[in-house]
């Protein structure tokens, strides 16, 4: 593989042989994945040394993509939902059109970047021309607020989202405030969303980004009966918290994501006391980053921490394995397959 690409140890190797290899499914659709070519970015810009990207060489190509998997998934046939990454100062139609180029709408699927102050024509056009099957806003395309005050409707405007019920798109949708999941504007604003948009699938990234235990514990009840909201698992490798979602919201609306090319990073995420941090095997800044820099461990992938946590998740919530494989194929590509269909007649 390229040197920015992954190289996997004699224990990476034993843990999959050990506790994957027998239990992942033949078929594995990722629905959180970030794709981007440096087109997709202004002449000259670089990341900061170090941001995440710049592991890969300050890009996520679909080429990179078939590379990690073919490394970290041996023999499995692979689908994908993909965005590219919502910086500021990506270009959000070069960055529409790469994902479009690198989706068939038949296994991969592609959303664009969305600001607030896009038209929906503008929206319309980029879906339609590049045939996405959805979009991705992000709180920091929200200008002239304090970050804290971004509320879910400061990321969707009424008339982006009026555009998404009459086409029936989905929404990635990566909520803000320092509660996250847990926090009663958001609570509320994603009730109002969803009942208000009924054709508009929404997409709780990272489960409502509740990475710790505490965090979920009773905030996604109300939530599980809006039957266009939807779940996926992207960077969530804590156990319990993935066990929970399975018991208390509807395991048809539970998506398998990873956020790649960030879960292709070493470390795990780990709960002290009411938060959560990244311990970091490898010196780049994700978050509450904690770097291992006397490599005090041997850290593997966050991805594959991700799956040994959602096979714990599985065995524990008692999922039968017409379940587990509807986890990681059928739900997403169901989902994802439905709209293109019925947008582009794919």
């Amino acid at each position: 593989m390229a040197e920015t690409g992954l190289s996997l140890t004699a224990r990476d190797r034993a843990l999959f042989e050990r506790d994957l290899s027998g239990w992942l499914p033949e078929r594995l659709f990722d629905a959180h994945v970030h794709l981007f070519d440096r087109s997709t970015f202004p002449a000259g810009f670089a990341f900061p040394p170090r941001e995440c990207y710049q592991r890969f060489g300050g890009e996520s190509t679909h080429e990179l993509f078939a590379d990690a998997m073919a490394a970290l998934l041996p023999g499995r046939t692979l689908g994908r939902l993909a965005f590219g990454t919502p910086h500021r100062q990506a270009d959000r139609d070069a960055a529409a059109r790469y994902t479009g180029a690198t989706s068939d709408n038949r296994s991969t699927f592609g959303m664009t970047l969305v600001a607030p102050s896009d038209s929906p024509e503008v929206l319309e056009r980029r879906i339609r021309e590049c045939r996405l099957i959805g979009f991705k806003p992000y709180r920091s395309y929200v200008t002239g607020m304090d970050p804290e005050a971004v509320r879910v409707p400061d990321m969707l405007p009424a008339a982006q989202m009026e555009l998404a019920d009459a086409l029936g798109l989905a929404i990635t949708l990566h909520i803000p405030k320092e509660a996250r999941l847990a926090d009663p504007d958001n609570q509320r604003d994603l009730l109002a969303l969803c009942r208000r948009w009924p054709r508009a699938q929404i997409i709780l990234a990272h489960i409502g980004r509740a990475y710790w235990f505490s965090n979920v514990v009773g905030q996604l009840d109300a939530l599980a009966d809006c039957p266009n909201l939807w779940l996926d698992t992207a960077m969530v490798n804590h156990a319990e918290v993935l066990q929970y979602a399975l018991e208390h919201f509807p395991r048809e609306r539970i998506l398998f994501g990873s956020d790649a090319p960030i879960a292709w990073l070493r470390g795990k995420s780990v709960e002290i006391n009411d938060q959560y941090a990244y311990l970091m095997g490898e010196p780049y800044a994700i978050g509450s980053a904690i770097y291992d820099a006397e490599h005090v461990v041997q850290f593997t992938f966050f991805y594959y921490e991700m799956l040994c946590a959602l096979r714990q998740a599985c065995d524990r919530a008692g999922l039968s394995r017409a379940e587990v494989e509807a986890l990681f194929w059928d739900n997403a590509h169901g989902l994802c397959r439905g709209i293109a269909r019925r947008l582009h007649g794919a």
